[in-house]
């Protein structure tokens, strides 16, 4: 198990930094006062379902945060392994975080920004030399940021891209979460053929029906080409879930054939896949 310890400057980005390792599959806490690291270390240790952690804490946590390299020490000294990550960034770029969000620095709830974030770097100095990681975040986009954290504590981002293919009807309505969206209503319609409308696209003969017609071969092809080529980029630009809606009339035959078929292949060519159809029993 990764026990990471996430820490630095108030402004930095570590509830961000925090936000990335959940999508990679840590169990997170924010703002935990140190005295509480070591017994929180020993359950995760002692829980064997658990396989990668991450605390957030800094000085909002007052004056227990005194005691970070003390609680440091002690995990040592009991043979916990764990990692130190300390986030920074310019005084400019912190001070106009602040400004943009409209916040207040933990140590100059009353002064100037400037002298709190001065303040707050005397107060760190010690733990910045401890660290595993540094990372200035002044000039780093967010998928910037997020490609470091996750090349430093998980496995590659594309491990963790998944896309969901959804089929749905358009008489009930289009999918509110759907990032690309596509209509098959100009394939024919099994809805037409007697002994195929009380079934659905799960089921060979629906499948069959949709598919021996040449447009849908067509689709088929440059939608997977579409898509395929799109997933790195969508990597790059920092997604970790690509939701796709492909629709019909009613969601029972047309769409479910294409979502199926396109979930094959993308799944034969590495993709991580789920499939849903939404409309199927109605």
């Amino acid at each position: 198990m990764r026990f990471l310890i996430i820490t630095g400057m108030s402004g930095a980005g570590k509830t961000q930094v925090m936000h990335f390792l959940e999508d990679i599959g840590y169990y997170c806490i924010d703002n935990m006062p140190p005295i509480f690291i070591s017994t929180f270390a020993k359950a995760c240790y002692a829980d064997e379902h658990l396989q990668n952690v991450a605390i957030v804490t800094d000085i909002r946590s007052g004056g227990m945060f005194d005691d970070i390299e003390a609680e440091l020490d002690a995990l040592r000294m009991e043979d916990f392994p764990f990692e130190v990550l300390y986030l920074e960034a310019s005084d400019r770029v912190l001070i106009k975080r602040y400004k943009e969000t409209r916040r207040s620095h933990p140590l100059s709830s009353e002064g100037r920004i400037a002298d709190g974030i001065e303040k707050e770097r005397e107060k760190l100095s010690g733990l910045r030399q401890r660290a595993d990681h540094i990372i200035d975040t002044s000039n780093l986009l967010t998928r910037q940021l997020k490609k470091l954290v996750t090349d430093l504590y998980g496995e590659g981002e594309e491990n963790y891209f998944s896309v969901e293919l959804l089929s749905f009807g358009f008489k009930y309505g289009t999918p509110a979460d759907a990032d690309l969206m596509f209509d098959v209503r100009f394939l024919p319609n099994p809805f037409y053929i007697e002994n195929l409308k009380g079934h659905t696209g799960l089921e060979a003969a629906v499948r069959d029906y949709v598919m021996e017609f040449p447009q849908s071969l067509i689709f088929l092809d440059k939608l997977y080409d579409m898509i395929s080529t799109l997933i790195p980029y969508y990597i790059d630009e920092g997604k970790t879930r690509l939701v796709i809606a492909i629709g019909c009339t009613g969601g029972h035959h047309r769409s479910v054939t294409i979502a199926e078929a396109l979930g094959k292949q993308l799944a034969q060519n590495g993709t991580k896949v789920t499939v849903t159809h939404k409309d199927i029993e109605r």
